[in-house]
């Protein structure tokens, strides 16, 4: 993984981590052990599913990057299918507060995507290779010169 995707990783990954345990703490205050059990639940999913998203990303994108904008289309779409299923799956559980789930599913989501969109566009990533014609050995014509 280069390392603006790896920044861009750790800048989402983190504050989705501080979010997950602000509402862990907030949910075991509201609604006890099972408000807890819950909120972590709903934070590991949501850095499960979008973690593996960004490396999964980075695969598909590492040998074709003319795809990138449709591969995170389509990796983004999947995201956002499985945390909707995971919703309508969990709709009418008793294991866990369902609440206190839901609402820290779609926060760290929030989070994360927030952070994500941060850090690329800090990340300074170039379009276009400066160097592309020095890792070649090649020099660039004078064609286009009138003397």
């Amino acid at each position: 993984m280069p390392s603006t995707d790896a920044r861009i990783l750790r800048g989402a990954a983190i504050p989705t981590a501080v979010a997950g345990i602000i509402a862990m703490a907030i949910s075991f205050a509201v609604a006890g052990g099972k408000g807890l059990l819950g909120a972590l639940i709903g934070a590991v999913l949501v850095m499960a599913f979008f973690a593996f998203g960004q490396v999964a990303l980075d695969r598909l994108t590492r040998s074709n990057p003319h795809i990138l904008m449709a591969a995170a289309l389509m990796v983004y779409m999947t995201q956002i299918l499985l945390v909707a299923v995971v919703l309508l799956v969990f709709k009418d559980t008793e294991l866990f507060n369902r609440q206190a789930f839901a609402f820290t599913l779609i926060g760290c989501v929030l989070v994360w995507t927030g952070f994500q969109v941060r850090g690329a566009l800090k990340a300074k990533t170039f379009y276009v290779d400066p160097n592309a014609s020095e890792n070649k050995g090649d020099k660039p014509s004078d064609s286009g010169r009138q003397q």
